[in-house]
């Protein structure tokens, strides 16, 4: 079912104070890869039709996979040209700032040749939402914003965000920026519930940063678990889904939608299938009882 034949509660979400909009949903590329241009338009189409408009990959999306830097941006570059059509059809989210062997470089340098190299390898003339990856502790924040501020004027990025980013490396870098970040990425799911307690989801309720939450099924373990804590969670997670009608990962997805920061789960499945059933997430609502319930399984131990 296309998000947009979905309720007011699943209406579309603010990409920070940008004025963009996205899906409640993202697509996420970690895993986009090899050779077969049209099996990889026909999991960006599958994407799109379902309603899911917001694209994230990043420059480093191929090592993990056998494949060369930049691969995942490259092949999405290559799916675009051969269907120029699908561009206007979604925002495009990517990031850069891990440098192979360094791990990490937010240098002005860097950061304005790694943008550079993904528009190339994507063959766009703008990003929509460009993010740090990775912090640089040896990069001052006020010359990252310079930088930030040149590629905008510049118009090769639009808006800009940051990925696994404590609080305060947030506000350091707000505090040399003339316009607000639109994002924030962290590692959010019912077993990573870190961004309830370590400021996170307060801070983006209170500067309106759009939360993009990475692995939202804890690394596959929602959909395998292995432990008794994930085993925990996922015996409350089915009991809703019983309920709704829906898988136990659209509950996981539908958990991490539940917080008032309206965070955005990215989908990582390169299975036309899964991407479709993720959907589900946005068919239901859950109670605050059974809310509360997958949070005191992932807590291990009573709320106090």
């Amino acid at each position: 079912m296309p998000l947009t034949d979905l309720g007011l509660s699943h209406e579309r979400r603010a990409l920070g104070k940008s004025g963009l909009t996205v899906s409640p949903l993202a697509w996420g590329m970690w895993r986009f890869k090899g050779e077969d241009v049209k099996a990889a338009r026909a999991l960006v189409e599958t994407a799109l039709d379902c309603g899911i408009d917001l694209l994230d990959t990043a420059d480093i999306y191929g090592p993990d996979n056998g494949e060369p830097f930049g691969a995942a941006e490259h092949l999405l570059g290559r799916v675009l040209a051969e269907a120029p059509g699908l561009r206007d059809r979604f925002t495009l989210a990517t990031k850069g700032g891990i440098e192979m062997g360094v791990p990490y470089n937010s240098s002005p340098t860097y950061l304005t040749s790694a943008v550079e190299a993904s528009l190339t390898r994507l063959r766009v003339e703008r990003i929509e939402l460009w993010q740090i990856h990775r912090p640089d502790h040896l990069a001052h924040p006020a010359e990252m914003a310079k930088t930030f501020e040149t590629l905008r004027t510049q118009g090769k990025v639009a808006e800009f965000g940051v990925s696994n980013h404590t609080p305060a490396q947030v506000a350091a870098l707000q505090a040399h920026l003339s316009f607000p970040l639109a994002s924030i990425q962290p590692e959010y799911s019912p077993l990573a519930i870190e961004p309830l307690y370590d400021g996170v989801l307060d801070q983006a309720l209170e500067r309106s940063l759009a939360v993009l939450a990475w692995s939202p099924l804890g690394g596959g373990r929602l959909a395998a678990p292995q432990d008794d804590r994930a085993r925990a969670v996922v015996a409350e997670l089915s009991k809703v889904a019983d309920r709704a009608g829906v898988s136990v990962t659209a509950a996981a997805y539908g958990w991490i939608m539940a917080h008032p920061a309206r965070p955005i789960p990215i989908v990582g499945s390169q299975q036309i299938t899964r991407i479709r059933e993720a959907t589900q997430a946005l068919s239901f609502t859950f109670t605050r009882p059974e809310w509360y319930a997958v949070l005191t399984a992932a807590r291990g131990v009573p709320l106090p």
